[in-house]
């Protein structure tokens, strides 16, 4: 039987699935492969976390598995957070052995984290900041982030739904999910980043912003694994 061209293209349109990048959104992250991203490792943990590229026949995502280990993924490009202020992604946790307090160094653990990190400026910074940011500099090659906002999902229910981190008063814990209610389930979730870094710090932001994905088990000494099926950065439509 012959078809035409019109009709034929008509048919493959409607036959595949297919998402078009709208206007609004910066990118959309579907992770068909991880060429778009690299490898964040910790100079004093030396066990990794492996992350790798997994295909359900229709759709890929990542996968992320943790023993004993900590390291993550940074998005290559960064942006404006207060033009491209809103996130969205689906995830899912299967497995987690981690225990204690995350609000402790031996309990600072997630299955999964997507965070946002936040570019340090030498020109807008004090004093006494140049002095320990130029120190970091000269032992890790680079700049550590002014800040970060980390989205979690959290292995134990006692947990308040914002934590200072107990390494750091520069990062804050957003807990989206917390035990065992979800795992196994893909969940999506969409936050506001600017407007959750203004509550969670009661300050605006630096301009410049990355994004990035961790599991870590290095303190628990326990093991996890999670997916993270798409990531969007994005803003409200005009």
């Amino acid at each position: 039987m012959r078809i035409s061209l019109a009709v034929f293209l008509f048919i493959l349109c409607f036959a595949l699935p297919v998402y078009t990048l709208e206007k609004n959104h910066l990118f959309r992250e579907a992770f068909d492969s991880l060429e778009n991203w690299r490898p964040l490792s910790f100079p004093k943990i030396k066990s990794h976390t492996t992350y790798t590229v997994e295909s359900t026949g229709k759709e890929s995502y990542l996968k992320a598995e943790s023993k004993s280990s900590a390291s993550g993924l940074v998005y290559k490009k960064t942006f404006s957070i207060y033009e491209y202020p809103k996130a969205k992604w689906r995830w899912r946790v299967d497995l987690f052995s981690l225990k204690g307090d995350p609000s402790k160094k031996s309990g600072d653990d997630y299955p999964i984290r997507v965070y946002f990190m936040f570019r340090y400026d030498p020109e807008k910074a004090s004093f006494f900041e140049k002095m320990q940011y130029g120190l970091a500099k000269k032992i890790y090659g680079e700049y550590p982030p002014h800040s970060t906002l980390n989205y979690v999902w959290s292995y134990t229910d006692k947990i308040p739904d914002v934590l200072v981190s107990p390494f750091t008063d520069k990062a804050r814990i957003v807990v989206l999910r917390k035990g065992e209610r979800y795992r196994g389930q893909w969940i999506v979730e969409e936050v506001d980043v600017l407007a959750d870094y203004r509550k969670a710090f009661g300050k605006n932001p630096p301009s410049t912003a990355g994004v990035a994905i961790m599991s870590d088990s290095d303190n628990t000494r326990g093991e996890a694994a999670s997916s993270v099926d798409f990531l969007e950065v994005y803003r409200d439509a005009p």
